[in-house]
């Protein structure tokens, strides 16, 4: 395979990171690596994990969901999700991984799933499974939705960047 590696990742602590190549062919889907080692024993990304990963990926790209705080979310809440993006960010750059942000109405809009939250989750499930119908067992539980959607921020990256 001559084709270059991709990363498309979906930030946060149910979040995942796909590993495609150039035509979009999955390659592998990883969870976000998380402990519970954060303060008062929450769940964090783990810097280290997520680096072995994303070197052993040997991806030459990276594209990102672009998070900020959400409508209603508390200082803790809104504190966690800027330090997750601040560990993949930190990792892509150490591994000198080019990322382009992706924001989710973008990414969405680019792989047809319809603004607001009603169903998202499933539908980026759906999505996944009819593009790589045979690695289906990788989104099939509710909990997948991570996956789905690391992988799919990745073919709209590649679609943004104008590959067919």
């Amino acid at each position: 395979m001559n084709a270059h590696l991709i990363l498309g990742i979906d930030i946060g602590l149910t979040g995942a990171m796909a590993i495609l190549d150039t035509e979009k062919r999955l390659i592998d889907v990883f969870d976000m690596p998380c402990l519970g080692d954060g303060p008062a024993s929450r769940r964090t990304i783990n810097g280290p994990l997520l680096a072995e990963l994303v070197f052993k990926s040997h991806a030459t790209r990276g594209f990102v969901e672009s998070v900020g705080p959400r409508p209603g979310e508390g200082a803790v809440g809104a504190f966690a999700f800027g330090r997750s993006r601040g560990v993949v960010e930190g990792v892509l750059a150490i591994a000198c991984i080019p990322v382009t942000w992706l924001a989710s109405p973008t990414w969405k809009r680019i792989v047809g799933i319809p603004p607001g939250k009603d169903g998202a989750k499933d539908l980026a499930r759906s999505k996944a499974i009819a593009i790589w119908p045979g690695e289906a067992a990788r989104f099939a539980r509710v909990r997948d939705h991570g996956r789905a959607e690391a992988c799919l921020i990745g073919v709209a990256g590649l679609l943004r960047e104008g590959r067919p």
